[in-house]
């Protein structure tokens, strides 16, 4: 009898289905004169100063192994930041650990408060990764699903229902891929009001903190009375200063939360790039001139978007975050995912369906505009193209 290494695979990996994101991605890859909104990556190449600083870090050597909680520095500048940003007090030496981008801090938490049945409360639509993180550590991931008539925010009556006594933590996903949802001081007031004295901890996933737009700025629960000690912040510099490839996040939190993240972290990382890490603390010292360039441009982007939509009878609620933006296509008859299909192969047009991101997905599509206006504007003229076919 031969060997079969399917069997020997975990069952929750098995089972768990890949990437919806990644699916339409790489047919996209592939096709010639195609046109992608559909992957979450700023089309910004990371700034001169900061790519020189990880050059410089090179030439001065620093090639080894840093701290597993990441370079001192590094640390003390992240805390900075959290300070002058948020108004919030974290410790360099004992509240932030430095990680593989931030998906590898979610990892982390998750890993580290979670027992065999525990449950975490998921809003959807949301990034990919929590629901099977959640399953590879053994708990049970709950999903919320969020409304478009409310915006896609997470509402303290929505959350108080999925409550059980097995409930373990909220993952709050704001501002949020792939709506561009937010969730103002006043929403988030309410959340804490349900969570106020429960153990139901909170991860708070920011890493689009800098890219929000008109007047309010992003607030995070961390600052919102009582929810200090129960939130694990987690964050990076992909989004805010175009640093993906650099693979570099953060979580600041309560000393025994991060100290248990860090332990997990050691054993399976060691410790984050150090040549991003030098890179990053040039980001976090004289980034935010940067931030506003590329925050500006994302915003006239997402007008234009907007507005392309809804002038296409594909209605599209204001995001007010991230680069996404949500349109419903519901009016076409067709589900998320023939939607996506048929355009893709009609019009060369990449998008990711809904469904992408949670069966409350469905019946809207994620677009990003983190592509140039030329590409969006494109990308809009081939979506009227399709829908005036399918009309016929």
């Amino acid at each position: 009898m031969s060997f079969n290494p399917e069997k020997m695979i975990n069952k929750t990996v098995s089972s768990m289905p890949p990437s919806g994101i990644r699916r339409f991605f790489d047919v996209a890859a592939e096709m010639e004169d195609c046109i992608s909104l559909g992957v979450g990556e700023p089309d910004f190449v990371t700034p001169w100063h900061i790519r020189d600083e990880g050059i410089y870090s090179l030439e001065k050597g620093h090639t080894h192994y840093t701290s597993n909680s990441g370079l001192k520095e590094l640390r003390v500048e992240i805390c900075n930041y959290m300070k002058r940003r948020f108004s919030l007090n974290y410790n360099p030496d004992d509240q932030v650990v430095v990680t593989v981008g931030g998906s590898e801090a979610i990892d982390l938490f998750i890993r580290s408060i979670v027992e065999p049945g525990d449950e975490i409360l998921v809003c959807e639509p949301s990034f990919v990764c929590y629901k099977p993180i959640v399953s590879l550590a053994g708990g049970i991931p709950v999903v919320i699903e969020t409304k478009a008539e409310n915006d896609f925010r997470l509402t303290p009556e929505e959350l108080k229902s999925a409550i059980t006594d097995r409930t373990r933590a909220v993952v709050l996903p704001f501002p949020n891929n792939p709506t561009g949802a937010v969730m103002t001081k006043e929403d988030l007031e309410g959340i804490a009001d349900v969570l106020r004295g429960t153990d139901i901890m909170v991860l708070s996933d920011e890493i689009y903190a800098e890219l929000t737009y008109g007047d309010k700025r992003h607030v995070s629960i961390a600052e919102i009375d009582g929810m200090y000690e129960r939130t694990v912040v987690v964050s990076g510099f992909s989004k805010a200063y175009a640093m993906t490839g650099w693979r570099l996040g953060y979580a600041v939190g309560h000393p025994a939360l991060i100290k248990a993240m860090t332990k997990v972290h050691q054993y399976a990382i060691m410790s984050a790039p150090t040549t991003a890490q030098y890179a990053a603390i040039e980001a976090l010292k004289n980034g935010d001139s940067d931030i506003e360039t590329m925050r500006d441009e994302y915003n006239y982007r997402r007008q234009v978007i907007v507005a392309g939509f809804n002038k296409l009878g594909l209605s599209c609620f204001e995001p007010k975050g991230a680069f996404y933006c949500f349109p419903c296509i519901k009016s076409t008859g067709m589900d998320s995912n023939t939607f996506c299909e048929n355009l893709l192969y009609s019009k060369r047009l990449a998008v990711v369906p809904g469904t992408a991101f949670g069966e409350s997905g469905e019946g809207f599509i994620r677009c990003s505009y983190a592509y140039s206006i030329k590409n969006i504007n494109e990308a809009l003229s081939r979506t009227e193209a399709f829908l005036k076919e399918i009309k016929r």
